[in-house]
């Protein structure tokens, strides 16, 4: 397995770019690999370690059974239950051990989205949860052993979280139903009604969930920059006459127009991308360190903002990240994109890229104030 997967290696023999036109939105998706080539991603000791180490309380930890869930776990009702052919869910694993963050961040960077990771864990011969259906897209990794699957198709196109109706019934009949088998992927858009089974062996899997923008969202986002144009904070003429009632309705449509330009959607998504929060990572013991770096530079560092923005600009870089705006010279360029792939680099790579215009001294004193404002780290 690499040491950080990718979506081209989830979608895998798809290319990506099929992927976004073919698939995403569109059709579950189920893509065949070698058992075992997961395995060693969250393994079962892993997560006993996560388990006996961190303090999880319901409902971020939980147990699902027959369409329900058990709120409350105690160590010894949580191994009957287990036995009992429960499955355990833990939420946002992402953030409890290290592999599954790298594919969270490697993902958010491919999807440019933001992505949440929970695992289902267990054995037996019953369901977790009845046919139901997700406000979000997902990705399912098997990790080891097998979960039976009935795919219903959708009844309402592209469901929100927040609608103004709910999805119809569930079709009575699965339009496709499979073993996901360890090492097999499946991609299930929202909206789309599921049920998994267990088949009396363990299975561990993962669910990545991720909200591509929406319609919805833009309009929201336009609702907020509107704050800045008085003619959207004053009052409504609730009771003028109806003359001027309509004036407001003809100069409110205008300025809405208005801000429809041909590139609102570029826009939106720049901003969406630039407001994206980073994923938390130390970098201990450098960071709380006069010099936030390791003394070599065979060290690497990744940035934690997958979906930072870069802007070009007359002798000059603009990164756009986790909401702040940082400027730099020109020459920065090469170092910045070179960070924007989303891999750990080394910081001789980097160095050795913005040669001859920025000295090794320069290039480790850009990483220090990135790394100051939580935005890389090292290791």
């Amino acid at each position: 397995m690499p040491t950080s997967l990718t979506l081209a290696d989830l979608v895998a023999p798809l290319e990506v770019s099929q992927f976004f036109s073919q698939i995403q939105g569109k059709r579950h998706r189920r893509f065949s690999g070698p058992a075992g080539r997961f395995a060693e991603l969250l393994p079962w000791p892993a997560l006993s370690a996560i388990l006996r180490q961190h303090r999880l309380e319901y409902p971020r930890l939980r147990l699902a059974l027959d369409g329900g869930t058990i709120p409350r776990l105690r160590n010894q009702p949580l191994i009957e239950q287990l036995r009992a052919g429960a499955t355990l869910v833990l939420d946002s694993v992402e953030e409890l051990c290290d592999p599954v963050g790298d594919l969270a961040r490697g993902l958010e960077h491919d999807l440019r989205e933001r992505t949440q990771v929970n695992l289902y864990a267990g054995c037996g011969v019953t369901h977790g949860f009845d046919v139901h259906w997700d406000d979000h897209d997902a990705f399912i990794i098997q990790l080891t052993g097998r979960k039976f699957w009935r795919l219903h198709g959708p009844t309402r196109p592209a469901p929100l979280h927040r609608d103004v109706e709910p999805p119809g019934s569930p079709p009575a009949e699965p339009v496709d139903e499979f073993m996901l088998e360890a090492g097999d992927v499946l991609y299930v858009p929202r909206g789309h009604w599921h049920d998994v089974a267990a088949v009396g062996e363990l299975s561990l899997h993962l669910t990545i969930g991720f909200n591509p923008a929406t319609g919805v969202d833009l309009v929201t986002w336009l609702a907020d920059k509107c704050r800045a144009d008085e003619l959207f904070r004053r009052d409504l003429p609730r009771f003028a006459p109806a003359a001027d009632r309509d004036d407001r309705a003809a100069r409110l449509r205008e300025a809405i127009v208005a801000a429809l330009t041909p590139d609102v959607v570029d826009r939106f998504l720049t901003d969406r991308d630039a407001q994206a929060p980073a994923h938390p990572r130390l970098g201990l013991p450098w960071v709380a360190a006069a010099d936030p770096l390791p003394e070599g530079d065979e060290a690497e560092v990744r940035l934690l903002t997958p979906r930072a923005v870069l802007q070009p600009g007359e002798g000059r870089v603009t990164l756009l990240a986790a909401g702040r705006r940082f400027v730099f010279a020109a020459a920065a360029a090469p170092v910045l994109t070179a960070l924007l792939e989303g891999t750990p680099q080394p910081v001789k790579t980097l160095v050795e890229l913005a040669e001859p215009e920025l000295d090794r001294a320069t290039v480790r004193a850009l990483l220090g104030e990135l790394t100051a404002y939580g935005l890389l780290a090292a290791g």
